[in-house]
Formats: C-alpha cells, structure tokens, sequence
C-alpha cells in the first residue's frame, strides 16, 4: 500500500474527512479569523476601548486637580493674584514688568 492509501485507511482520516467535522473546521476559521466580528477585530477593539478607558481616567484625574486649582484660586486673593502676574503677565497700573531669562551656561 502507498502512503496515501495508509492514510486514507485510518480510522483518524475519517474522522477528519467526516462532513461534521469540515464544517465545524469550517465556522471555527470562518468566525476567528473572516467573519466583522472575528476574535480578532474584537481583540483590536477591546485594546482601543481599554486605551479609551485610560484615557477617560487620565482627563477625570486632569479635571479634579484643575477644579482643585480654581476652587483655591476663588477662595484665596493672593492666589489669584500670583496666578495672574505668573501666567498672564498682568500687572498693577504704573508698574513695570521685567522678564528675566535664565543664562545659557551650555555653550
């Protein structure tokens, strides 16, 4: 007997070949890997929502501590003050603003 004949002969063969069997094999590739809703779209998707997720924690986190910030800015004159003169360069009238820049001591 040749190989092929062995193979076809044994008992694994026909179990394999059984018409149940192909179309199980059939679907299982055809919903793992073909299908809109593969295992791995959904994969691809459960990692975006994850990042997403991350990411509305990170901007929950963000907007506590600004709200913090403003809730001492309102609750604190010289707060607001400092926070003014700092970060828009506000200033008193008849005062002068002068912008000091470090030295570049690198070169």
């Amino acid at each position: 007997m040749t190989r092929w004949q062995t193979l076809r002969s044994s008992p694994w063969w026909k179990r394999l070949t059984n018409k149940y069997t192909l179309v199980t094999l059939f679907f299982v590739v055809w919903m793992a890997f073909l299908d809109s809703s593969s295992a791995l779209i959904q994969w691809e998707l459960d990692a975006r929502l994850r990042a997403l997720e991350d990411g509305i924690e990170f901007y929950q986190r963000e907007l506590e501590e600004t709200q913090r910030q403003l809730d001492e800015l309102a609750s604190d004159p010289e707060k607001l003050e400092k926070f003014a003169r700092e970060t828009y360069w506000m200033h008193k009238p008849g005062e002068r603003v002068a912008l000091v820049t470090p030295e570049n001591t690198e070169e």
